[in-house]
């Protein structure tokens, strides 16, 4: 017995009813002979096309179902069908129309089979319409997405569970230098080996990339990579990543998506710079001395190689080189330290216009012409420097000198870098300018104290030659009696001289120290009633009212000398300012921190805008001016100085309706008693 396949009965299958046989099939089914005559149509085809078997047995099937087959008539590709007879099913898709006028999809099954009048193609026919049209929906999505993510200024690509970059949209591609369209290299990850960088600039291997990490599970938050590309500027991305996971809970890859911080890193690190130049500028005396540590600031802020800070010179007008720093701490001879030209370079153009001065790439700097800017430029090349920023440095006022910085690839954010450095620059400016108004104000001092040391000394021998001359002939008995009043008139003058030499001398000596406080301890409540007690009974007027109220005793430390001084001059001006019959009150206080005194009077008062002048030397004010009143503008001026050195203050206020308030207030560190005595 044969164990292979037995032979189908051929008289068993002869008898089939193929009527039956094509109806009894699920999927649509139509039969034609080789004139493209429809001779079968089974029920599945009704309900697929619309048509009735009577609708279509009998008719060619161009005229009935009007088939679509590309550009080519089906005619000619059933007569090849028929041709060749193929063993195995033949798949196509074309297009048939249904009976209410719309056109149905479907995908072919040809199969060639032999028949009593001749071949016959059976086709059986599969509605792929719905798939199609999801699958055109899909494209139509694809494209959409595709379109989404190229317009996106973020940077988004995907992977798959091999980790094959399967997406990458525009955005990204720039950053790496990719073209637009077209498959992402295979080995695209692994190029980025020696590129990456983390926030401290630690090398980032390929498996350590947030895609990478998101693809073996990890939900990545943002974090911050720096890209180093060759021949291209640093570059700070903020990056975020996470796995693609399936309905079944498998991951099918993942996606990263990442957008350019860099301009808003730099301005956080501008931050910090701007701190770090106050700091130095704060604990260097000197401009040189604060310079290399605040273009460190700024070269690693930028990121940059080099800067360099400039100063005009007072005396001579030139700008000149201050100081330097490298990134690399190099420093050839050449490129730093030039004495730059008005007008041709950088920095001799900021010099001569003001204005902040740019230069993204200096192999394309069509706009140096002179041979000084292509030397400058040649060594700038030969150094590795491609682009220079150099911005003014002024007072608001005027130009006081140029900060330039190099960088060793092109950069183009122009404004962004120019703001920034303004800042610092500014800062730069105003420390210079304080500098330079504090040397000024220092020589201005002693030229004043030296012009005043001369003065007070040149004129105490004549004067004193005059006041003893004059005593001499106001001792003589034979002198005329009309001559009285001249001597009388020189005496007095020459007495108000020496006082003002000898005011002037002891503002010196205060100021500069020669003439220091003898301090103890000093009860001013007791001071004070001795010189109110003293001007009372020395004042010719005896129509003024005086009212002190003063506690028994305000222990604190000074120079009782010196502070007699201030009351008796505080209290002299009270007097000479008040009118007949006017009051002047005198009140002390304390709160155990601080002594206050109010001197008060009801006189011709201070005008406003004139209070903080009439301390000034030989300052009076336009009242007192006007009116007449005796005096030599020196008396506040020193007893403001003796306050200030005994760690006070002094101030004028007004006294309504007239007069002026005068408010002096000490150190009190002593106990003192509470007990209000009143004179």
């Amino acid at each position: 017995m044969s164990g292979g396949p037995r032979r189908p009965d051929a008289e068993a299958i002869a008898g089939l009813d193929s009527f039956a046989l094509i109806e009894s099939v699920p999927q649509a089914v139509v039969v034609v002979d080789t004139r493209e005559t429809v001779v079968g149509f089974n029920h599945a085809a009704e309900h697929l096309l619309g048509f009735t078997r009577a609708d279509v047995c009998g008719r060619r099937l161009d005229d009935c179902l009007e088939p679509y087959y590309g550009n080519g008539p089906v005619g000619a590709a059933l007569g090849r069908l028929f041709a060749a007879a193929p063993a195995h099913p033949v798949r196509r898709q074309l297009s048939l129309r249904h009976r209410a006028g719309h056109r149905v999809q479907v995908e072919l099954e040809l199969t060639v089979i032999p028949g009593s009048a001749g071949p016959l193609a059976c086709v059986f026919m599969t509605d792929v319409t719905r798939h199609l049209a999801v699958e055109e929906r899909a494209d139509r999505n694809a494209g959409y997405l595709a379109a989404l993510l190229d317009s996106l200024s973020v940077g988004v690509a995907a992977c798959d569970a091999e980790g094959r970059i399967v997406l990458m949209n525009r955005a990204l591609r720039e950053l790496h230098g990719l073209p637009a369209t077209g498959d992402v290299p295979i080995d695209f990850m692994e190029s980025l080996n020696g590129k990456l960088y983390d926030a401290d600039h630690q090398a980032v291997a390929v498996e350590d990339t947030p895609l990478m990490r998101a693809l073996a599970g990890e939900y990545v938050p943002e974090t911050d990579l720096v890209i180093e590309m060759p021949g291209h500027r640093e570059r700070r991305l903020s990056v975020t990543a996470r796995p693609i996971v399936g309905g079944d809970g498998g991951r099918r890859g993942a996606v990263v998506v990442s957008h350019e911080v860099t301009a808003l890193r730099r301005v956080e690190r501008f931050r910090a710079c701007h701190r770090e130049v106050e700091r130095a500028l704060t604990s260097a005396v000197s401009v040189p001395e604060a310079t290399p540590r605040i273009l460190e600031a700024v070269v690693s802020t930028l990121g940059w190689s080099a800067a360099e800070l400039y100063l005009v010179e007072e005396t001579t007008g030139e700008l000149r080189a201050v100081g330097h720093w490298s990134a690399s701490g190099e420093e050839p001879e050449e490129f730093f330290g030039h004495t730059p030209v008005k007008g041709e370079g950088v920095t001799g153009r900021v010099w001569e216009s003001g204005r902040p001065g740019w230069i993204p790439e200096l192999s394309d700097a069509v706009s140096l012409r002179t041979e000084f800017e292509r030397t400058r430029v040649g060594i700038c090349l030969r150094h590795g420097i491609h682009s220079v920023l150099a911005v003014p440095v002024s007072d608001g006022r005027s130009l006081l000198g140029v900060l330039t910085c190099y960088a060793g690839a092109a950069e183009y954010d122009k404004d962004l870098l120019t703001v920034l450095l303004e800042g610092v620059a500014a800062q730069i400016g105003v420390f210079v300018a304080l500098r330079r108004a504090e040397e000024l104000g220092r020589q201005l001092a002693r030229a004043q104290d030296d012009f005043i040391s001369l003065v007070g000394h040149e004129l105490r021998t004549p004067l004193t030659a005059i006041t003893a001359n004059v005593s001499v002939l106001a001792d003589d008995q034979d002198r005329r009696a009309e001559d009285d009043p001249l001597l009388e008139s020189i005496a007095r003058n020459a007495g108000e001289l020496q006082e003002m030499v000898g005011t002037l001398l002891e503002l010196a000596g205060l100021d500069s120290g020669h003439l220091p406080l003898e301090v103890a301890p000093v009860d001013l409540a007791a001071l004070l009633g001795a010189v109110v007690a003293a001007t009372v009974v020395g004042t010719p007027d005896h129509t003024l009212r005086f009212h002190a109220e003063t506690p028994d005793a305000v222990v604190i430390d000074g120079d009782a000398e010196r502070l007699g001084q201030v009351l008796e001059g505080l209290l002299s001006n009270a007097v000479n300012y008040s009118p007949e019959g006017g009051a002047v009150e005198i009140t002390l206080r304390t709160d155990g921190e601080i002594a206050e005194l109010r001197i008060t009077d009801d006189g011709i008062g201070t005008p406003t805008e004139e209070r903080d002048h009439v301390f000034e030397r030989f300052y009076r004010g336009s009242n007192v001016r006007h009116q007449g009143t005796h005096g030599h503008g020196l008396g506040l001026s020193l007893a403001r100085t003796i306050v200030q050195l005994h760690g006070g203050s002094l101030r004028l206020t007004d006294h309504q309706p007239s007069g002026t308030t005068v408010i002096v207030r000490l150190p009190h560190h002593h106990d003192a008693a509470h007990t209000v005595r009143r004179v």
